[in-house]
C-alpha cells in the first residue's frame, strides 16, 4: 500500500515537474511592468497605458493590471520573454480582460508574435502567429477571435464564438494541442473545441466535385408537377376590379370638359385570383441529384499546422473608442491543468468580491440618483408656489345708491 502511495506521488512530482510556464505578468510590482513591457514608436499617437485595478474589484492589489486610458486609439504594447517552439507539446493562452467602461467599440485580444519582432516598431501590419481574444464593435460584432498565421497568410476560424460582454472580469483560455485539436475557454469553462483542419481553411479540402461528372438529362428531381387532368372552372375567369354599381355621374359632369365619365373601380368580391392546377406527387421524381466527389489531387495531409518555432513576444495590439479595459494574469504554458489552477486562484479568487463591489456601487448610485431627482422635484413645487399670486385683502366702498339709502333711513330715536 505505501509502496503504491508512493508511486502516484512520484507520478505527480514528475507530472509538475514537466510543466512548463514561459510566460506570466501579474503586475505586482507597482512600476516594474515598465521594464519589462515595450510601448511601439511605429506611430507618435498610440494610447498611453496605465496600472490600476479600476473602478471595482475583487482585490485592490491582485486586481491591478493594465488599463487602455484614451479613447478613439490605437494601442501598441509588448513583452518579451525566452523564445521556445511547441513542437510536440501543448500550447495554453491565457489572460483576463475587463471592459469595465461599458465597451461599444475595442478589441480585447492579445497577440503572440516571434521573438525576432522589432518591438519599437511594431504595429497593425506586423505578422504574428496567433491572434487570440474577444472583439466587441456595436450590436453586430461580440465574438472570441483564433486567427493562426499558416505559410505567411491569417486565418480565420470558421465558427462563432460568442464573447462575455459586460463589464466584469473574464478569463479566456485557448489550448493548442499537437493532435491538431483546439479549445477554447471562458471562465475556465469550455465554449468551443474541435479540429485545426475542419474548423479553418489551412489546406485544400480533402473532396471535390467530380469534374467529369453531370446530372443525366433525364433526372428529374421535381418532387411534385402539376396535375394533367385538372383544368380550370369555366366561372373563374372574373375580373379582380369591376366598376362601382352604386356609382353615380355627377349632376355637374360636363363631358366636353371632363371627358367620358367612368364610376370607380373596386375589388371584386367574385374574384378568384390566379387558377394553378392542383399538384401530385411526381411518378418519375428521382430525388435530388447529388454531385459525386472525388479526392482533391491538391490536398496534402499536413501535422504540423500547429507548430511555431520562435514563440517569445506577447502583444497589446489594439484599437479602442471608449477606453477603460483592463488586462491581466497573462499566462504562457504547455500544461492546462496549470492554466485552470493560475486562473482559480487569480479570477476565481476575485470575481466574487469583485462582482459584490459593483453591485454596492451601482446601488449607492440608485439612491442618489433618486435623492436628486426628488431634491429637484421639491425644489420645482417650492418655485410654484412662490410662483402663486397673493389673494389681495379690501373692503369694498358702499355704492352712491346705498349711501342715499343710509340717509332716508331715520334713527330709532328720532321716531
Amino acid at each position: 500500500m505505501r509502496i503504491a502511495a508512493a508511486v502516484c506521488f512520484m507520478s505527480a512530482l514528475a507530472f509538475i515537474a514537466h510543466a512548463d510556464v514561459y510566460f506570466k505578468e501579474q503586475f505586482l510590482d507597482g512600476d516594474g511592468w515598465k521594464s519589462r513591457w515595450v510601448e511601439s514608436k511605429h506611430k507618435s499617437d498610440y494610447g498611453q497605458w496605465k496600472l490600476t485595478s479600476g473602478k471595482f474589484y475583487g482585490d485592490a492589489e491582485l486586481d491591478k493590471g493594465l488599463q487602455t486610458s484614451q479613447d478613439a486609439r490605437f494601442y501598441a504594447l509588448s513583452s518579451l520573454f525566452d523564445s521556445f517552439s511547441n513542437e510536440g507539446k501543448t500550447l495554453v493562452i491565457q489572460f483576463t480582460v475587463k471592459h469595465e467602461q461599458k465597451i461599444d467599440c475595442g478589441g480585447g485580444y492579445v497577440k503572440i508574435f516571434p521573438a525576432d519582432l522589432d518591438q519599437t516598431n511594431m504595429h497593425g501590419e506586423s505578422q504574428y502567429y496567433i491572434m487570440f481574444g474577444p472583439d466587441i464593435c456595436g450590436y453586430s460584432t461580440k465574438k472570441v477571435h483564433v486567427i493562426f498565421n499558416y505559410k505567411g497568410q491569417n486565418h480565420l476560424i470558421k465558427k462563432d464564438i460568442k464573447c462575455k460582454d459586460d463589464e466584469l472580469t473574464h478569463v479566456y483560455t485557448l489550448i493548442l494541442r499537437p493532435d491538431q485539436t483546439y479549445e477554447v475557454k471562458i471562465d475556465n469553462e469550455k465554449v468551443e473545441s474541435g479540429s485545426l483542419e475542419e474548423d479553418w481553411d489551412f489546406l485544400p479540402p480533402k473532396k471535390i466535385k467530380d469534374p467529369e461528372a453531370k446530372k443525366p438529362e433525364d433526372w428529374d428531381d421535381r418532387a411534385k408537377i402539376d396535375d394533367p387532368d385538372d383544368t380550370k372552372p369555366e366561372d373563374w375567369n372574373k375580373p379582380e376590379n369591376i366598376p362601382d354599381p352604386d356609382a353615380k355621374k355627377p349632376d355637374d359632369w360636363d363631358e366636353d370638359m371632363d371627358g367620358e365619365w367612368e364610376p370607380a373601380m373596386i375589388p371584386n368580391p367574385e374574384y378568384k385570383g390566379e387558377w394553378k392546377p392542383k399538384q401530385i406527387d411526381n411518378p418519375k421524381y428521382k430525388g435530388t441529384w447529388i454531385h459525386p466527389e472525388i479526392d482533391n489531387p491538391e490536398y496534402t495531409p499536413e501535422d504540423a499546422i500547429y507548430k511555431f518555432d520562435n514563440v517569445g513576444i506577447l502583444g497589446l495590439d489594439l484599437w479602442q473608442v471608449k477606453s477603460g479595459t483592463i488586462f491581466d494574469n497573462f499566462l504562457i504554458t504547455d500544461d492546462v491543468e496549470e492554466a485552470e489552477k493560475f486562473g482559480t486562484e487569480t479570477w476565481g479568487a476575485t470575481k466574487g468580491p469583485e462582482k459584490k463591489m459593483k453591485d454596492q456601487q451601482e446601488e449607492e448610485e440608485r439612491k442618489k440618483r433618486e435623492e436628486e431627482e426628488k431634491s429637484k422635484k421639491d425644489d420645482d413645487n417650492e418655485e410654484d408656489d412662490e410662483d402663486e399670486p397673493e389673494q389681495e385683502e379690501h373692503t369694498e366702498e358702499p355704492s352712491e345708491e346705498e349711501d342715499e339709502d343710509e340717509d332716508d333711513m331715520i334713527p330709532k330715536d328720532e321716531l
